[in-house]
C-alpha cells in the first residue's frame, strides 16, 4: 500500500490533502468488471478518484485521509469482487498502560488501507486487517514509530521463543534491579518524613540528633538519585508523549511526582517564596509512588512472561536440527535452513522436524500431540507425516513439503498467539476508559490551576501550583 500525499490547486478555502492508497483486487476478468470496480470505489464517500487495472489486478484511489477503508472494502466486495484484505500481525515495544494502547489503536486506523487495528497490551502486539498493498508493512511501522512506540517483526522459527524468553529475562531483571534501588533509596526518605507521624517520639529523637535541615537535605539527596536513576524511564517517556498531546501513565506519573519533588525542592531551599502554612516536603511521597509503579511493572513483565509460556511449551516441540540427504551424503543442519523438497532422514525415536510426505522406508509414529490418539499411526511410501511427531519403530525418508511458518505446529502456535491475543467485549469497554482516564486526570489538574489563579487568595500562583498537583 502506497501513500502519497498531494495537495489539489484550486480555492484556498476547499484545497486539502489527499493520499493515494493502492491494493489489489481479485475476480476482475474483463474491461467491464474494470468499469464496475471503478464506480463502486469512486461511490464511497470521501474517495475522489479510482483507476483500476486488469493485468495486475490492483486499484489505486485517491481518498481524505479520514475515509474509511473497511467502506471501501465492502463497496469492492458489494460490486461482485474481492478485495484482498491480509491480518497482520506486528509487534509493538514500549507500551505501559490502557493509554498506549489506545493511542497505538488510533495510529494504525489511521493508516489509509486499515480496515481494523487491535492491540493487546500483554502479548505486546498488535494485529491489523487491511487492504493489502505495497509499502503496507513500512507505513504501518512509521505509524507505531509517529506515536511514541517501537515497531518489532514478529520472529518466526525454531529459535523465536527463546529469543523471545530471553528478552523477557532481560527486561525482568532490568526491573528487578531499578525496584531494588529504587526500595532502598525510598526507604530512609519515608522513615525520615512519615515515621514522625507513626512512630511515637521518633520526630522528636530525629529533631534533637540531626536538628531540622538535615534530614531535608538527606531526604533531597536520595530523591535526586531515585528520580534520576530507577525513575527516569518515567520521564523520558512522559514528558515527550505529553508534548506529543498524546499523554499516557508515564505522562501523570511523570508529571506528578516532578511537581510534588520541585515543590519539595522550593520548601527545602526557597522556604520564603512560600505562603505561611504551605512550607511541607513531599519526597516520600515521589520516591513512594515510583517504587510502587516499579513494583507493579515488574508483577506485569512476570505477568506477561506466564502469558506465552505456553506458546513457547508448543514451540519446544519441535526439534532443532534436521538430517537431510544431501546426494549420496547425510549432513544435519537447523531446522530452519530446511527448505521444501529436502529428503529428511528420521531414525526410531527421534522427532520429525517438519511436515512432509514418506518417499522411503516405513513405521509408526506418535501422532498424540496432534490427535490426542495415544496408538501410533502406521506410515509407509506416501504417507503424510507431520512435523513434531515422534517416529517409534523404524526409520523412515521424506520430503518435506512444508516448513517454517507454514507447518502443522506453526499454525497451531499462531491460534494460541491469536487466542491470547483476542480481547473479550469488556475488555475493550475498559481500553476506551482508561483511555481517557490520563487526559481528564490533567484536564482536571489544569482546570484546578485556573480557578485559583482567577478567585484564590494571594499569593495566587502559589496555591494554584500546590493544588493543581494529579498527586
Amino acid at each position: 500500500m502506497s501513500i502519497d500525499t498531494t495537495a489539489r490547486n484550486g480555492d484556498a478555502h476547499t484545497r486539502a490533502e489527499l493520499a493515494r492508497l493502492a491494493f489489489g483486487v481479485r475476480g476482475m476478468t474483463c474491461a467491464s468488471c474494470v468499469s464496475h470496480v471503478e464506480s463502486a470505489l469512486t461511490g464511497v464517500e470521501g474517495v475522489t478518484e479510482a483507476s483500476v487495472n486488469l493485468a495486475t489486478e490492483r486499484a489505486e484511489v485517491e481518498l481524505t485521509p479520514d475515509t474509511n477503508a473497511a467502506t471501501i472494502a465492502k463497496a469492492v466486495e458489494d460490486a461482485g469482487y474481492e478485495p484482498v484484505v491480509e491480518t497482520i500481525e506486528l509487534g509493538v515495544d514500549g507500551m505501559t498502560c490502557a493509554s498506549c494502547v489506545t493511542h497505538v489503536e488510533k495510529a494504525l486506523r489511521a493508516v489509509p488501507g486499515v480496515v481494523e487495528a487491535n492491540v493487546n497490551l500483554a502479548t505486546e502486539r498488535a494485529s491489523v486487517r487491511a487492504l493489502v498493498g505495497p509499502e503496507l508493512i513500512n507505513n504501518l511501522h512509521r505509524a507505531v514509530t509517529q506515536a511514541g512506540y517501537a515497531p518489532r517483526r514478529i520472529e518466526t522459527g525454531a529459535g523465536a521463543a527463546d529469543r523471545e524468553r530471553a528478552a523477557r529475562e532481560v527486561e525482568t531483571r532490568a526491573l528487578s534491579h531499578k525496584l531494588t534501588l529504587a526500595a532502598l533509596l525510598t526507604t530512609p526518605v519515608f522513615v525520615l518524613e512519615m515515621g514522625a507521624h507513626s512512630i511515637p517520639g521518633l520526630g522528636d529523637w530525629i529533631m534533637k540528633q540531626l536538628g531540622h535541615e538535615p534530614p531535608l537535605y538527606l531526604s533531597f539527596v536520595l530523591s535526586t538519585l531515585l528520580l534520576a536513576g530507577p525513575g527516569r524511564d518515567f520521564y523520558a517517556k512522559g514528558f515527550p508523549a505529553l508534548w506529543r498531546g498524546r499523554p499516557d501513565m508515564n505522562s501523570l506519573v511523570a508529571t506528578g511526582t516532578m511537581s510534588a519533588y520541585l515543590y519539595s525542592v522550593v520548601a527545602t531551599f526557597l522556604p520564603h517564596l512560600l505562603p505561611v502554612g504551605a512550607i511541607h516536603v513531599y519526597y516520600e511521597a515521589a520516591c513512594v509512588i515510583v517504587t510502587l509503579i516499579l513494583f507493579g511493572r515488574l508483577l506485569e513483565a512476570r505477568a506477561k512472561g506466564r502469558t506465552s509460556e505456553a506458546i513457547r511449551a508448543l514451540a519446544r516441540l519441535q526439534p532443532k536440527t534436521a538430517r537431510i540427504l544431501r546426494g549420496d551424503e547425510t549432513i544435519e543442519i537447523a531446522i530452519d535452513d530446511v527448505s521444501v523438497g529436502d529428503l529428511v532422514l528420521v531414525r526410531p525415536g527421534e522427532k520429525i522436524p517438519t511436515d512432509g510426505e514418506v518417499t522411503q522406508g516405513s513405521s509408526y509414529v506418535d501422532e498424540s500431540m496432534i490427535t490426542g490418539e495415544p496408538a501410533p499411526v502406521a506410515k509407509t511410501i506416501g504417507a503424510q507425516v507431520t512435523g513434531a511427531t515422534v517416529n517409534t519403530t523404524g526409520a523412515f525418508t521424506f520430503r518435506a513439503t512444508r516448513v517454517g511458518a507454514d507447518t502443522t505446529l506453526a499454525g497451531i502456535v499462531r491460534m494460541v498467539e491469536q487466542a491470547q491475543g483476542a480481547k473479550l467485549p469488556i475488555q475493550a469497554l475498559v481500553d476506551r476508559v482508561t483511555g481517557v482516564f490520563v487526559p481528564a486526570v490533567l484536564a482536571i489538574a489544569g482546570c484546578t490551576f485556573v480557578v485559583w489563579m482567577i478567585f484564590g487568595p494571594e499569593p495566587r500562583l502559589t496555591y494554584a501550583l500546590v493544588t493543581q498537583s494529579p498527586y
